[in-house]
C-alpha cells in the first residue's frame, strides 16, 4: 500500500499500491452512514486514483481492496498516521545525545489511536528510498516505503495490523540506485543465517523479579574492592546436549546448570563471550551483525532475560563481552549502509580493521556514538546486566594500531591516539554509571595507555577495572619454563608489583589464551609429564587468587582441560573423574571459599597498603613469598609461592609473632598432590630474617603454593605477644 492524498478544487486525491488487487476504495469511517468512494485502477500491477470532493485534507478512513479471488480486505492506510518520532527525538539523535534511542528507531509495537501496529523507524541519510519488506508484503520494496524526517536522516513508518513475531528487512535504494537489502542495526532478535532478517519482538514484557539484586548494587557502587570472581563462558561451548544431536543448551537450561555450577565453585560472576547477534559461530560472538539482539542460537531475549533473571536469584551477577571496536563487512548487515560509509569511515586507514578484516565505527560521527552509547546502556536497561567487559580497547585507542608508516592518519594534533574514540569511551563510561550506579565497566586493554580505570573527572577513561595483561604474559612465560631454570626468569614474576597499583586490575586467564595453537592452561605449564602440570597449575592458581586484584577464569581452566578450547564442541567433562584434573576443580573451588570468607583478599585490592613483600628476591630456590593484611595488620594472610622441583626447609621472616596456620596447601593429597605440608602451621621464632625480628621455618614441597593466615593465640606466651 501506498496512499497519499492531496487537495485539490476543494477535494482530496487519493492514490494507492496495492499489490495484486483488482480493485481498491477508500472508506470513510466517521461519516454517517460510512460513505466509500471508488478509485480507478491505473496499471494492473494494483496502482489506483480517485478524488474525493469537498473533504479537508486529513480525515479518518480506511482501504478495501478486492481481489480476483472475490476476497475482500479492508485496512487502515499507514500513511494516515502521524510520525512516531518527534522534532526533539531527532534533535538529539543527530546530536549524539538520545540515550534510550533504542526506544525511538528500530521496530516497535505500538497502539496509535486504538489502532495496534508496528512503527519501523531507520538512519539512512543518504538513501534515494527506503522501504519496509516481509512476509507480510511479500518482500516487495513497492508496497511499504518509508517517510523520510527531513535533514535528520531517519525513515519511518507505522504499518497497522503487524504484531510480535513479523520477518523484516529494510530495502535501501541508494543514491547510485542500486539496492541494498539491510537488517535493523536496531533489532531486538534476528533469525539465523542464511536469511537474517530482523524479528519483531517486545522486549519490555518478562516480569522480573532481582528487584532486591539491583538495590543492593546501587548500595554498593561506590565499592570497588568487593569480592569479584569471575567464571567466563561461552554458552554454545560449556556443555551441550548429548542426547538431542549435540545440541547447544538454551538460555533456560543454561541458566539453571550454570547457576548450580557457579555456586558450588564460588564465583561471584558469569561473564558471558559475545551474545549480541552474529552469523558466524567461529566468530564467537565478536563479529557483531545486531548489536541490540541475545542471539538466537540459545532461545529468544525473553529467555536470555530469564537467564540473568535466574542468575541474580541465585547471587551471581552477569557480566557480558561488548564489542564497539569494529564491525563485519557482512553486506547485509551496517558495512555501507546506505549505499555510503555511514557506520566506518571512508578512508582505509582510519576505516578497516587490520588484523581481523572488519570495519572501524566512526567515533566522530554523532549519530553512530548515539547507536553504540545507547547500545550499552540498552543491555543495562533491557536485561539487567551488571557489567560490560570492552572488547579490543587499545585497538580503539590508537589510529596506528597494528598498521605499519603510511597506513594511519594522525589526529589533528599530529598524534596517535585516536581522540574521537577515547570521548566516546569516556561518555559511555559516565553514562552507565549515572543511568545504571554499580554497574561495572571493564577494560581488555593490552597496552600502559594511562588512567583507563581511573574517573573521567580525573582525566581516565572511566572504567571500573582493566584485565592485566601484563601479568598474565609475564607469569606464563614464566610457568612455560621447567623449573630447573626458572631461576633465570624470577623477574617475570616479580615485575608486575611495580605497575599493580596504576590501575584497578583483573587478574585474568581468558578464553584468548587457551586457543589458536598456544594450548591449553594445563599443557602451558613446564613439565613432562600430567601430574607434574597439573602440580604447576595448582601452584599457579594458588599464586594468581592470592596476588593482589579480582580474579577472572576461563571455563575449563578451572578443571585444566587438557586440549585446547574448540567453540563448536562441549567442554571435556569426562574428565574431572581422574584426579590430575578433579583435584584442581576442588582447589579453585577452595580458592573462591577463601577468597569470599578473607576479606584481606579483596578489599585492599586497590590499596598498596594492603600488600608487603616476604622475600622476592630468591632466584635460585624459585621463591616468592608476600603477606595481604588490613588496616593495623588484624588480619595478615602469606601465600609462599614455591615453584622449584625440589623440597626445601626455609626460614621465612614474618611480620607478626604467633602462630601462621596453613589454609591452602596445594600439594593436599586431596587435590592430587603428595600430602607434604606444614603439618596445619608454624610457630614463629624469634629468629631475625628478611628484616623482620621473628621468622619460622616452613616445608616447600616441590610446584607447591601454601597460604597461612596468622593468629596471636596458636603457640606460646610468646606466640601470643604482638610485634
Amino acid at each position: 500500500m501506498h496512499p497519499t492524498t492531496h487537495q485539490r478544487n476543494k477535494g482530496v486525491v487519493t492514490r494507492a499500491f496495492v499489490h495484486g488487487a483488482s480493485s481498491c476504495e477508500v472508506v470513510e469511517l466517521e461519516a454517517k452512514p460510512v460513505q466509500s468512494f471508488p478509485m480507478t485502477q491505473l496499471d494492473p500491477e494494483g496502482i489506483f486514483e480517485g478524488f474525493i470532493p469537498k473533504r479537508p485534507g486529513v480525515f479518518r478512513y480506511q482501504l478495501r481492496a478486492g481481489y480476483p479471488n472475490g476476497e475482500f480486505r479492508q485496512f487502515f492506510d499507514p500513511y494516515c498516521f502521524l510520525p512516531t518520532l518527534g522534532a526533539q527525538d531527532l534533535y538529539l539523535f543527530n546530536e549524539g545525545n538520545e540515550h534510550k534511542i533504542y526506544e525511538k528507531l528500530g521496530s516497535h509495537r505500538r497502539d496509535l489511536g486504538g489502532v495496534l501496529g508496528v512503527s519501523f523507524a531507520v538512519w539512512a541519510p543518504s538513501a534515494a528510498r527506503v522501504s519496509v519488506v516481509g512476509n507480510f508484503n511479500r518482500w516487495d520494496g513497492r508496497t511499504h516505503p518509508m517517510r523520510s524526517l527531513g535533514a535528520s536522516g531517519v525513515w519511518e513508518l507505522f504499518i497497522p495490523g503487524l504484531g510480535e513475531g513479523e520477518l523484516y528487512k529494510f530495502e535501501i535504494r541508494d543514491p547510485r540506485g542500486l539496492i541494498h537489502l539491510k537488517t535493523d542495526p536496531y533489532g531486538t532478535y534476528f533469525e539465523g543465517p542464511p536469511n537474517n532478517a530482523a524479528i519483531v519482538c517486545d522486549t519490555r514484557k518478562f516480569k522480573w523479579t532481582d528487584d532486591a539484586w539491583l538495590q543492593r548494587r546501587r548500595e554498593q557502587a561506590a565499592h570497588h574492592d568487593r569480592p569479584m570472581s569471575v567464571y567466563e563462558v561461552h554458552l554454545g561451548s560449556w556443555r551441550r546436549k548429548p542426547e538431542d544431536a549435540n545440541r547447544p543448551l538454551t538460555y533456560r537450561e543454561l541458566a539453571v546448570q550454570l547457576g548450580d555450577y557457579a555456586v558450588e565453585m564460588g564465583f561471584t560472576h558469569i561473564e558471558v563471550l559475545p551474545i549480541a547477534e552474529h552469523p558466524f559461530d567461529g566468530s564467537w560472538g565478536y563479529q557483531v551483525t545486531g548489536f541490540y539482539a541475545p542471539t538466537h542460537r540459545h532461545g529468544a531475549p525473553d529467555d536470555f532475560a530469564w537467564f540473568v533473571d535466574h542468575l541474580h536469584s541465585r547471587g551471581i551477577g552477569v557480566i557480558l563481552d561488548w564489542v564497539p571496536a569494529h564491525f563485519p563487512r557482512d553486506s547485509f548487515a551496517l558495512a555501507e549502509f546506505d549505499g555510503t560509509h555511514l557506520y566506518e569511515h571512508a578512508d582505509p586507514r582510519q576505516g578497516a580493521h587490520m588484523d581481523w578484516g572488519t570495519l572501524i565505527f566512526n567515533y566522530g560521527r554523532n549519530e553512530v556514538r548515539c547507536f553504540l552509547v545507547a547500545n550499552a546502556l540498552a543491555w543495562f536497561d533491557r536485561y539487567h546486566l551488571d557489567g560490560l567487559r570492552v572488547d579490543a580497547v587499545a585497538s580503539m585507542l590508537y589510529l596506528d594500531y597494528s598498521r605499519k608508516e603510511g597506513q594511519w592518519i594522525p589526529n589533528q594534533y599530529g598524534g596517535r591516539e585516536n581522540l574521537e574514540a577515547i570521548t566516546f569511551i569516556r561518555q559511555v563510561n559516565d553514562l552507565v554509571h549515572q543511568y545504571h550506579p554499580g554497574g561495572r565497566m571493564i577494560a581488555e586493554e593490552s597496552t600502559s595507555f594511562a588512567g583507563v580505570s581511573k574517573p573521567t573527572r580525573d582525566g581516565g577513561l572511566g572504567f571500573d577495572y582493566k584485565w592485566n595483561m601484563g601479568w598474565m604474559n609475564d607469569t606464563l612465560r614464566y610457568f612455560a619454563k621447567e623449573p630447573i631454570v626458572r631461576r633465570h626468569h624470577h623477574n617475570d614474576l616479580t615485575f608486575g608489583m611495580l605497575y599493580q597499583y596504576a590501575e584497578n586490575f583483573v587478574t585474568v586467564f581468558s578464553h584468548d589464551e587457551v586457543v589458536h595453537g598456544k594450548g591449553s592452561m594445563l599443557f602451558k605449564m613446564g613439565a613432562w609429564h600430567i601430574a607434574e602440570k597439573a602440580a604447576n597449575l595448582r601452584a599457579l592458581y594458588g599464586h594468581m587468587w592470592a596476588w593482589p586484584g579480582k580474579k577472572l577464569l576461563f571455563m575449563g581452566s578451572e578443571f585444566a582441560q587438557s586440549r585446547e578450547w574448540a567453540h563448536d564442541t562441549s567442554l571435556d567433562w569426562h574428565l574431572c573423574q581422574y584426579t590430575d584434573h578433579e583435584g584442581v576443580r576442588l582447589l579453585v573451588r577452595d580458592l573462591n571459599r577463601l577468597y569470599l570468607t578473607e576479606p584481606v583478599l579483596s578489599e585492599n585490592d586497590f590499596n598498596a597498603q594492603g600488600f608487603r613483600w616476604l622475600t622476592c628476591h630468591d632466584a635460585d630456590a624459585n621463591l616468592i613469598a608476600y603477606v595481604r593484611g588490613d588496616a593495623g595488620d588484624k588480619t595478615l594472610l602469606a601465600a609462599v609461592c614455591h615453584f622449584g622441583g625440589a623440597t626445601r626447609d626455609y626460614r621465612l621472616g614474618v611480620p607478626r609473632r604467633g602462630f601462621w596456620r596453613e589454609v591452602i596447601n596445594t600439594n593436599s593429597e586431596y587435590y592430587g598432590g603428595t600430602g607434604l605440608g606444614n603439618d596445619g602451621g608454624r610457630t614463629t621464632e624469634d629468629i631475625e630474617r628478611d628484616g623482620f625480628s621473628q621468622s619460622m621455618v616452613v616445608t616447600l614441597p616441590p610446584l607447591t603454593t601454601t597460604l597461612f593466615k596468622w593468629t596471636a593465640d596458636g603457640g606460646s606466651a610468646a606466640a601470643r605477644s604482638a610485634n
